[in-house]
This record gives C-alpha cells, structure tokens and sequence, in this order.
C-alpha cells in the first residue's frame, strides 16, 4: 500500500471518528464505548485525587506559573494564544519563559529550543513557540524539569506551560482551559467515546474558560493570518488578498485541519485538502504529487518541519491570536490575585 493510500485511509478512519465524536447527539458509536469511557473517567479521577492528597508529588516553581490547556484532544490554538500571552506579558515587565513537551520529539531529558533547532528532535510547536517569542523554550516529558530548569538557569520570573492541564505534577498558579468555540465539547464524553481527556466538570475549577472564535460577550479569543510567507525563505511574503478565487493545495497536519481548510475557504481560496495526522513528520516526498505550478498552502506548524526541503511554490499562513476585552480584563485581574497570594 503506498503512503498517500495509507495517510488517506487514517484521515478517513479519525475524521469518521470525529464526526461521532462531535455529533450533536450521542451516536450508537458513543454508547458502545461508554463502559470504556466510564473507566477512562474512573482512572482520571483516581489520579487527580491522589495528586490533591499529597500521595503523588508535585512541584512549586519560585516563580508564577500559568498553564494554558484544554480538556479535550486535537488542536484548539493553544500555542497561538501562548505567544500572545507572552507579549502580553512581557510588554508589562515581566520575564516570560515558556515550557513544553515536545510532543514527538526525539529529545533525551529536557531540551533548549531555539528558533533553528530540528523540529524532529523537540517537537514543531517547541520550534513555532521560539521562532515566534525569541524567548527562553524549554522542553521535557517532565514539565517540573523544565520549569526548574527555567528557573535556574534564565532570568525568568513567569513560566507558560503550552499545555499541561492535565500535567498536576507541577502546579500552576493560573489554569487557563481553551474551547473551541465551533466544536464547543462534542459530546461531552471522555475517551474512547468522546474527545475528551477530563470531564466538563473540570472547567468549574480553572480560573479562566475561553473561547477560540466566541463573541464579544464571552471571553474568547480570534486567530488570523496578515500575510503568506514562502517556506523556503520566509522573507518572501505575499497578501493573503492573492488567495481570492486561487485554487490552492491545503496541506495540514494538525489536531483540527478542518479549521485552517476552513479559514483558507473563508479569503475566498478555491481549496483542495490534504489532511495529515497530528505532528506528521513531512517528508520531501510527501510533496511529490504537486506540481511545480500548483500553489501548495500549510499551517506555520507544520512548515517549520519542510524549511529543509520545501519548493519554492510551498507557503505558510502565520496567524496571530487577538484578545478580546473580557479576555484581558479576566486575565490581569487573575495575575494581580496570584501577585498577592505570591507575597
């Protein structure tokens, strides 16, 4: 079986998987994992009961801690919102350093991540999170090793956790729970028979819910693109306006495609799309089915893993996230509170 035939046959296999996971209403398909999910919950709760007594360790940086999660699987701008808040930060003085796992990486112990470093070795959002902040990135299966790593080593005195809600061996000072404000939770069900990784229960306890794509009257978050920027050198850039009524090749492998199809749909792009699976190690021959003239479009994620190899027809679409009022008024006041219970 050839490589397209076997990516295409697992794009089928997890968007058929997703559809239920996202229905409207519980499908048979959701029923007959239950037990399973029941279970899945049962260990969830067992291991989060045992990190509030005490019975598993965890550890308090020196400094602030703000984790930056969700409860579910699959892409929801995590890392996107991550880069705003560390400009956010650092434009009010603080010294922001940023955790994460490396999620694929084939990293030993912890790794420092520079804008340059090999995306296979600590992971393509470690690399995004670096080239985008030019911060301090560390990364590490374990996030107590980064942040004191952090801690030690760097004038850092405000740690990011680019995910980790679920990571309680280091505690956070802010918890920070993103949705996505088109899928919202599916159906509410924890894995197998849904997508999430915590009940819904769990969103009672965070200091902060936001909504990637809500309205004004919630605190939510939008992501958009400025501008095109050519994979092989990315001083080449181009209007996203050119991509009105253009056929473009979509190419994406992350936790949500549907949204970045969506959104190229969205500036008018005539669009054909590839779906990868999530933190899909690209290859050179990955792109051997388009041709030298078709106009090849990718997540910024994904392109910092082709930079070695992409033509020079392959483009990414860099997105920024933008806060909304409430969101900033909810997320000083929450870091005003955590500078008086730091005293």
């Amino acid at each position: 079986m050839s490589l397209i035939k076997s990516l295409a046959i697992k794009s089928w296999i997890i968007k058929a998987v997703e559809k239920r996971w996202y229905s409207a209403h519980k499908t048979l398909f959701a029923y007959i994992l239950l037990p399973f999910a029941y279970f899945f919950l049962g260990i969830v709760k067992l291991r989060r009961n045992f990190y509030r007594r005490g019975w598993l360790k965890t550890y308090r940086a020196p400094c602030p801690v703000i984790v930056v999660g969700n409860i579910g699987i699959g892409g929801v701008g995590k890392t996107p919102l991550v880069v705003a808040l560390y400009f956010f930060l650092k434009d009010r003085g603080w010294r922001p350093g940023i955790v994460s796992r490396g999620y694929k990486g084939k990293y030993q112990g912890i790794a420092w991540v520079a804008s340059d470093s090999d995306p296979h070795q600590v992971g393509d959002e470690a690399v995004l999170l670096a080239a985008r902040t030019g911060g301090p990135v560390v990364v590490a299966r374990d996030r107590v090793r980064a942040a004191r790593a952090l801690t030690q080593e760097v004038a850092c005195n405000i740690i990011l956790s680019d995910d980790g809600l679920q990571h309680y061996a280091l505690e956070r000072d802010i918890e920070i729970a993103v949705i996505d404000g088109a899928r919202n939770l599916g159906n509410a069900l924890c894995l197998p028979a849904g997508p999430l990784r915590e009940p819904p229960s769990r969103l009672k306890e965070v200091d902060m819910v936001v909504i990637n794509g809500g309205d004004e009257s919630r605190c939510a978050f939008s992501l958009s693109a400025i501008s095109l920027l050519n994979v092989s050198n990315p001083n080449i850039s181009e209007s996203v306006q050119t991509l009105h009524e253009k056929k473009v090749h979509a190419v994406a492998g992350i936790g949500s495609p549907e949204r970045f199809f969506n959104y190229l749909k969205g500036l008018g792009a005539e669009v054909v799309e590839y779906s990868f699976p999530d933190h899909y190690q690209f290859q050179k021959s990955d792109f051997l089915l388009f041709n030298s003239e078709d106009t090849v479009i990718m997540t910024e994620k994904d392109a910092v893993k082709c930079r070695s190899f992409a033509a020079k027809n392959v483009w990414f679409l860099p997105v920024e996230a933008h806060l909304n009022i409430l969101f900033i008024k909810r997320f000083e006041f929450c870091v005003q509170n955590l500078l008086k219970h730091r005293k």
